[in-house]
């Protein structure tokens, strides 16, 4: 079957980035609160690859395009900063590992002025890679890894199909940073519902302190339509939190998270107010941000629902 070329899903600070995909979909398509939910792991054939990075080539230095390659190629490679690429699409660190580092030689040969290298990756893909490979990735500029904790609560973390453990992360976390390669994680406010946001909230900040991560990002839950959860709600068995609600628990995070230096911040779209800062050297300015919103309650300050995104 050909490879269906995914829709571009990023990091924010990825936005510069040339979207190269090794993969379609996710390989753990059992996220209850998920848009990959049940959706059906593609793997690029490596020398499709290639040929991308060749027309990719060709076109930055003397702005040729090919007539057979996809329009997006060259809409993306036009705004292409020639520094970072990110690897697409949910987890591209399931591409096989001898095609894995033979796409990043490759890009290497090729495109030379390419600095980084970034991609998502799922904790499983980190765990079944040893350190030493992980190293070689690094070695071939893979510089960072941005991966999707969700919560620090392992039932909450069964319940919704992510797969791993709390323990389990913490490894994960642990293997990313020995090998050196820079380590984002998310988590999402409001995953635990009504009756479990204390404990998500508590357990999560528990968790960031395990892993200590470079960087770390606060989604707010977004149901979508055909998953589990969004299903769950619509029988009433999931009680979403308000937004003053979901703040709240991102104080809790903040004031309860203890991190080395880490860039924390809830700037991606899905969320009701946008924060940033390094921690712990700014934790007593954003919880003063957060205590003001709290204080005021007032819908006006924050994002409204219709600007919300994923």
């Amino acid at each position: 079957m050909s490879f269906t070329r995914p829709n571009i899903i990023r990091p924010p600070s990825e936005w510069k980035s040339y979207f190269l995909p090794l993969t379609g979909g996710c390989s753990n398509n059992t996220c209850a609160f998920c848009g990959y939910y049940g959706s059906r792991l593609q793997v690029r054939d490596i020398d499709d690859v290639k040929q991308e990075i060749d027309a990719l080539a060709l076109f930055t230095r003397s702005g040729v395009r090919l007539p057979d390659l996809p329009r997006v190629v060259y809409a993306v490679a036009q705004g292409w900063d020639g520094k970072r690429v990110f690897l697409q699409d949910g987890d591209a660190l399931v591409y096989p590992f001898p095609k894995l580092t033979e796409a990043l030689q490759y890009l290497d040969e090729k495109l030379p002025s390419v600095e980084r290298i970034g991609t998502y990756a799922t904790p499983q893909d980190i765990l079944r890679r040893s350190t030493d490979e992980l190293k070689e990735l690094r070695r071939l500029k893979l510089g960072i890894l941005y991966t999707g904790l969700e919560t620090g609560d392992d039932e909450l973390l069964q319940e919704i199909g992510k797969g791993v453990t709390p323990g389990e992360l913490v490894e994960a976390g642990k293997k990313v940073k020995e090998a050196g390669i820079s380590f984002s994680v998310t988590v999402i406010l409001g995953l635990g519902g009504v009756e479990r946001s204390e404990r998500h909230a508590l357990e999560t900040a528990r968790l960031l302190t395990g892993i200590d991560p470079n960087y770390a990002g606060a989604l707010t839950l977004t149901l979508i339509p055909g998953t589990p959860l969004y299903e769950q709600w619509e029988r009433d068995e999931f009680h979403p939190l308000s937004p003053f609600q979901s703040l709240e628990k991102l104080k809790l995070i903040i004031d309860n998270a203890g991190f080395t230096d880490c860039f924390f911040s809830s700037m991606h779209a899905s969320n009701y107010l946008s924060l940033r800062g390094r921690l712990p050297q700014d934790r007593q300015r954003m919880l003063r941000e957060l205590e003001v919103v709290l204080a005021a309650r007032d819908p006006s300050l924050l994002r409204p629902e219709f600007l919300r995104g994923l």
